[in-house]
């Protein structure tokens, strides 16, 4: 694999093609966990692991699985990564594991992991593929790493509460207060703030792409081609 082929790969994943604000998929858990930066990312980082692995696992014998068993052959692998992921965070982070809930073992049936392994794992070697999961994972865990914060900041106050879920008691002190004192806004920490948020950052995504191209058209536009001698005598 190529330098350039790896950029391209990562690029894609992370905001060419971003699950969360291109392709909107797996809205369930976007919706349902962002409501803080850790649990964003904690299962953002989750399903990153799983699509990397998936992907590694299933490049090498996409050719050796008949078409007719493609998809049960898939999904089976994908539940005992999603499995084996389970068992770890029940096992070293319970606290974190009891606040994500149902949705670890919902990895499964996440239509990102499943897209992207027929759209990409199906077709390619295994470097690139498992390239490709975990750069996609990492797409979405920026999404609900940024859409989280935002929540948090004005549903609560804070940035990075929970994370003694994570490492302990002693991170409570990694909680940062950025407004003291506030009394919290509902509507960023239900449902109707998730969407209002992540069609805030679609939006903002869309802006910045089409600022891109007119920047590019500008550029484009100043270089003059020149097809040689000099220009006709005007009569």
């Amino acid at each position: 694999m190529t330098s350039q082929e790896f950029k391209d790969i990562l690029y894609s994943g992370v905001w060419k093609q971003n699950t969360g604000l291109v392709q909107l998929l797996g809205m369930c858990p976007i919706l349902a966990v962002s409501s803080s930066v850790v649990n964003g990312v904690s299962l953002g980082l989750a399903t990153a692991i799983v699509m990397a692995l998936s992907g590694a696992a299933i490049a090498p014998i996409r050719n050796l699985v008949p078409n007719e068993a493609r998809i049960p052959v898939f999904i089976l692998i994908i539940a005992v990564l999603v499995t084996v992921i389970q068992f770890a965070m029940n096992a070293y982070m319970y606290s974190l594991y009891v606040v994500l809930g149902i949705f670890i073992p919902l990895i499964v049936t996440n239509c990102i992991v499943l897209a992207r392994i027929e759209a990409f794992a199906a077709k390619n070697p295994t470097l690139q593929s498992a390239l490709d999961g975990f750069a996609m994972g990492l797409g979405l865990t920026a999404v609900l790493a940024v859409l989280g914060g935002i929540r948090e900041i004005f549903g609560h106050g804070t940035l990075l509460s929970g994370i003694d879920l994570v490492f302990g008691d002693a991170a409570k002190s990694m909680v940062i207060t950025v407004v003291p004192n506030y009394h919290g806004f509902l509507l960023a920490i239900l449902p109707p703030g998730a969407f209002i948020t992540l069609g805030m950052l679609i939006a903002g995504k869309n802006w910045l792409n089409l600022r891109a191209e007119q920047k590019l058209k500008g550029i484009s536009a100043t270089i003059t081609p020149v097809d040689g001698g000099c220009a006709p005598a005007a009569h």
